[in-house]
């Protein structure tokens, strides 16, 4: 991670107990971590009669008019981690295209909230918000799979349309905000979020009783117990469009394989950091495609297929 980025992690954590908006709360014995190797989970060794039904089914919600792509980045990522199955639901104008780009996976395309029912009785992992939009597309979508009682990951416009409609999220879900979505989630400003980051993660992750990610320049991971760990790992060439996507699907295809939602956070997070860490050393440019394959050798590293 790039100097930047460290003193940017230095100031904002000794100034907790500074900022007044949002009030402090204590939380003794569950002191900030960090990420790394040593402290995240690992994905247990295949057995050599393993199928693609032991993998979980991931399910992808989203890509509104003109934001099919999003879609497709989630569903790449939840493959190249190892999901047994994936699947995207969207726009039917997406279809082709989707097919043509990703033919390994099922592709649904959905005019109405309706259209859902079968293909989310299947799924035992969701992701809803890449390329949703805040439309009536996006928000009838969005009430279908809020009512599914799966593990499921949240992000972009699912966090935007959670904020004005109260919505309880499943047991063992994630939220995925970046400081924006997580002001008006909290209904303060980007910038109260922004001082006192940890009080911020921690607070989402007691009101919506998921495991929050709150994204940017030392991302935290935070338990509705208030355990706390923080992200080091990372690069400037990661701030630009779709990685967010990237780390839904990886998250996605960490639960469908078994892990917890804490755990599937806490390694989703330090894998898709690390892999852009890695590609940074390449500069500009950074495209959130590059990242898939990286991510999944950094996996295996850590985790290896075949014992």
């Amino acid at each position: 991670m790039g100097k930047a980025i460290r003193a940017q992690v230095r100031i904002i954590l000794p100034d907790i107990g500074a900022f007044d908006p949002m009030p402090q709360t204590k939380h003794p014995g569950n002191t900030l971590q960090l990420l790394s190797s040593v402290t995240v989970a690992h994905l247990p060794a295949r057995h050599p009669h393993a199928h693609k039904g032991d993998f979980g089914h991931v399910l992808v919600v989203g890509g509104d008019l003109g934001t099919g792509g999003a879609v497709l980045l989630s569903a790449e990522a939840a493959l190249r981690c190892g999901a047994g199955l994936v699947s995207v639901a969207t726009r039917p104008e997406h279809v082709p295209a989707s097919l043509a780009r990703l033919p390994e996976v099922m592709c649904l395309g959905v005019q109405s909230a309706n259209q859902l029912v079968g293909v989310l009785e299947r799924a035992t992992v969701l992701v809803v918000g890449p390329g949703l939009g805040q439309a009536a597309w996006g928000r009838s979508l969005l009430s279908a799979v809020a009512n599914a009682e799966r593990p499921q990951v949240w992000d972009a416009d699912a966090l935007n349309l959670l904020a004005g409609t109260p919505l309880a999220l499943p047991s063992g879900s994630i939220l995925t905000p970046h400081p924006g979505e997580a002001a008006r989630l909290l209904g303060i400003s980007t910038e109260a979020v922004q001082a006192d980051r940890p009080g911020a993660a921690r607070k989402l992750a007691r009101r919506y009783n998921s495991v929050c990610l709150l994204k940017g320049a030392g991302t935290l991971v935070a338990h509705p117990s208030g355990q706390l760990m923080l992200c080091e790992r990372g690069h400037p060439a990661m701030a630009g469009a779709g990685l967010g996507d990237v780390l839904t699907g990886v998250l996605a295809a960490l639960l469908a394989q078994g892990l917890d939602a804490w755990s599937a956070g806490c390694l989703g997070t330090w894998l898709h950091a690390c892999a852009g860490e890695r590609l940074g050393v390449e500069g500009r440019g950074l495209a959130a495609s590059d990242l898939a394959p990286v991510i999944r050798a950094l996996l295996e590293e850590h985790s290896a297929c075949v014992a």
